[in-house]
């Protein structure tokens, strides 16, 4: 069963019939954007094209913007089809009069989705996860307060567990080709990132006469 919370200016909130069919939990609320401040927590997010194109798409493009925790979906009339792209940035686009089946469907496989996005943006090594998605990581479940040049920096080396890189590797691969600093810059930001790591080389090692390495334990030990 999923949580579900329905954006509507429809006066009777009966935005999708066949919901009432099935074994879910809906919230109307108005289809606003200070509707989405205080908004409940939920698994999904219907948002109502039926009357409103404009206005839907406004509230699809804030949701898009802001990155929805939750996937979203577009209810519309047949009418309001040709009007829909990719530019909205909702997961799926469901009739009003479709059959509870066909909803029902459309939200599983929409959840479905969005988990498989929200794994796949995850890198998990060594007791270190890094989510690409929140631009954030965590070290034996504690979070990292890092700069977005570490952020960076760990994130490159994670994804290439094992492997030794040179200093102007490391420049060129997260500072880029531009970048005109010396490569002194690299053996300061993995300072510091071993600061915040907790440890000095157990994970980002150094290889003598060669560059960095990011250290691969089994259980993430």
């Amino acid at each position: 069963m999923a949580q579900l919370l329905i954006l509507t200016s429809a006066q009777d909130q009966d935005v999708l019939p066949a919901l009432g069919l099935l074994n879910h939990r809906a919230r109307a609320l108005p289809a606003e954007a200070a509707s989405l401040v205080n908004a409940p927590s939920c698994d999904l997010i219907f948002i109502d094209a039926r009357r409103d194109l404009v206005g839907a798409k406004a509230l699809c493009k804030i949701l898009s913007t802001t990155g929805s925790p939750a996937p979203v979906l577009l209810v519309l009339t047949e009418g309001g089809l040709p009007a829909v792209n990719a530019d909205w940035g909702v997961a799926d686009v469901v009739l009003a009069e479709a059959g509870p089946a066909e909803v029902d469907a459309r939200i599983r496989l929409a959840l479905d989705r969005h988990t498989a996005d929200a794994t796949s943006s995850k890198i998990q090594t060594s007791g270190v996860t890094i989510d690409e998605a929140s631009y954030s990581a965590k070290v034996h479940g504690r979070p990292l307060d890092l700069t977005f040049k570490e952020f960076e920096l760990l994130r490159f080396l994670a994804t290439h567990p094992s492997r030794v890189f040179t200093r102007e590797q490391l420049l060129s691969e997260v500072w880029g080709y531009d970048y005109f600093g010396g490569t002194r810059t690299v053996d300061v930001h993995v300072r510091r990132l071993r600061a915040k790591l907790g440890d000095s080389e157990s994970l980002i090692g150094t290889v003598r006469n060669v560059g960095y390495r990011f250290n691969v334990f089994e259980d993430g030990q």
